[in-house]
């Protein structure tokens, strides 16, 4: 399940580390190219309800392994693309794997381990996205440097094939055994948490995701910093993510609303700071070091705000995180491309950081307001 997660995520955001070299083999602007992580999230917030809806009595390994063979595919599509659309093409059906694979997977440790080990396997299964960042980021922007990015998308490819052979050989039959229908998910409005968990998770990922998809420019307009050393700044940012995905997985069980909101005062933090300090060498890897840990945490924590909120629909729980969090991933890439074509990287990381500063102010207000988890039945 990590690594199929891995797979996802490595694909999902690979762009980030190519963009540059991306946008100028097909001369197109920097907020252009930025649709290449736009498309997916939007088409992962449509098919994640969708599909699951759709596929709800079908045995789960066997939708898990449709999904990554589709990765594989887009994947190969994007290394043989003759234009741009082909590559948006290609953006569409990792966004459709994203939101199939996502909704049943993250919720899917209850079913893989025993229940005392349910919080270290959701956190196993999350370190993928961290993992993302530094193995699979890194690695193929350095590999799109030596061999060119069709490449680096060539290789992911025949990785996916290889996580495919593996799923099916270790998970197990895994048999529908609550199906989620559209009167499941859409009574998970009602519950007053998971409103504050769409709300925390908007506001957060939509800070995130505005800055961290256009740090490469960042680091190559104001910190100055070489092609071949952002691969090594990305490398240590991904590092502390693991860190701080096991960090958050570890604290989030028992303190789900300090340890969302300590992540979202450190992302704030960081991305209000780097454009004051980002200008050196020094100051831009210390401060990507605290955005590591801090993003390393948000996803677990947003997996496990949204279970807590709904103890009884786990799968129905993981839609509902994987809509809105893919969702939010497209309209912050979009809105910072946006930002970035009308001004200057350091302004998109200003505005980030605000949206971050609400995100702890929302996380305050449910303390004030003292409003606890249900318990499961």
């Amino acid at each position: 399940m990590m690594m199929g997660i891995f797979a996802i995520v490595t694909t999902e955001i690979l762009p980030i580390g190519l963009l540059t070299s991306i946008g100028s083999s097909f001369t197109i602007s920097d907020g252009m190219a930025g649709l290449m992580m736009t498309m997916p999230g939007f088409l992962a917030a449509i098919s994640a309800p969708v599909v699951t809806v759709a596929t709800a009595r079908i045995d789960r390994r066997v939708m898990l392994g449709a999904f990554i063979l589709l990765l594989a595919l887009a994947n190969f599509l994007a290394a043989a693309a003759s234009s741009y659309w082909m590559i948006l093409i290609s953006r569409v059906m990792v966004g459709i794997t994203i939101g199939g694979f996502w909704s049943i997977g993250a919720g899917l440790a209850g079913r893989l381990v025993p229940a005392e080990q349910v919080g270290r396997a959701t956190s196993v299964i999350f370190s993928a996205v961290p993992l993302g960042s530094v193995l699979g980021v890194p690695l193929g922007t350095f590999i799109g440097d030596i061999a060119g990015w069709r490449t680096t998308f060539l290789v992911m490819g025949v990785f996916t094939i290889a996580v495919f052979v593996m799923l099916l050989l270790v998970v197990p039959a895994l048999p529908a055994v609550q199906a989620t229908r559209l009167n499941v998910l859409s009574g998970m409005f009602r519950s007053i948490n998971t409103r504050f968990a769409l709300v925390l998770t908007f506001l957060i990922v939509l800070a995130h995701f505005g800055t961290y998809t256009y740090v490469t420019p960042f680091l190559e307009q104001v910190t100055h910093v070489s092609s071949g050393l952002i691969t090594v700044y990305l490398l240590i940012y991904g590092v502390a993510g693991i860190v701080g995905n096991f960090l958050g997985g570890s604290a989030v069980t028992r303190y789900p609303r300090a340890t969302f909101a300590a992540a979202a005062a450190m992302i704030a933090s960081v991305t209000l700071l780097l454009p004051v300090l980002g200008r050196w060498d020094l100051g831009a890897v210390a401060l990507l070091i605290v955005w590591g840990i801090a993003y390393g945490a948000v996803p677990v924590c947003s997996q496990t705000w949204f279970a807590k909120a709904n103890p009884d629909s786990p799968e129905a729980s993981s839609v509902v995180f994987t809509a809105s969090f893919q969702a939010t991933f497209s309209i912050g890439a979009l809105m910072g491309g946006i930002v970035i074509d009308h001004s200057s990287p350091s302004t998109v990381m200003t505005v980030g950081g605000c949206a971050a500063v609400l995100m702890v102010f929302v996380a305050w207000f449910h303390h004030a307001r003292k409003i606890s988890f249900p318990e499961s039945h």
